[in-house]
């Protein structure tokens, strides 16, 4: 539960550092990037494996780079939900989602 609750707090953390450098990429407040974890965290462990499921064939013919296309449409998701959370373009939520992506393996790679 404990590492649970660092993973929460090191991705609100990525988001916070993604924010600052990735223009068009913007929170209100690290509180809100709490919550833009959180969200995040839910959708990608709810509809994550189910979109890789009904997309297996693109995800086989990219191998697997199709994956970023699922986080970015997620982070996208997460975007409509919450009103202190901005991203400005499609280019944006794609670098950002990759940056989350990589940020969060290595978070994950490190506390497991």
């Amino acid at each position: 539960m404990l590492a649970l609750g660092m993973y929460w707090l090191l991705s609100a953390l990525s988001v916070t550092a993604i924010s600052k450098y990735l223009p068009g990429f913007r929170i209100h407040h690290f509180g809100a990037a709490l919550i833009v974890a959180g969200v995040y965290g839910v959708l990608h462990a709810l509809l994550s494996t189910i979109l890789k499921m009904i997309l297996f064939l693109p995800m086989w013919l990219t191998f697997g780079l199709f994956a970023l296309v699922i986080n970015a449409f997620l982070l996208y998701i997460t975007d409509e939900l919450l009103d202190s959370f901005h991203l400005d373009s499609w280019f944006t939520t794609f670098i950002g989602a990759a940056l989350l992506t990589i940020l969060n393996g290595i978070w994950a790679w490190l506390l497991l």
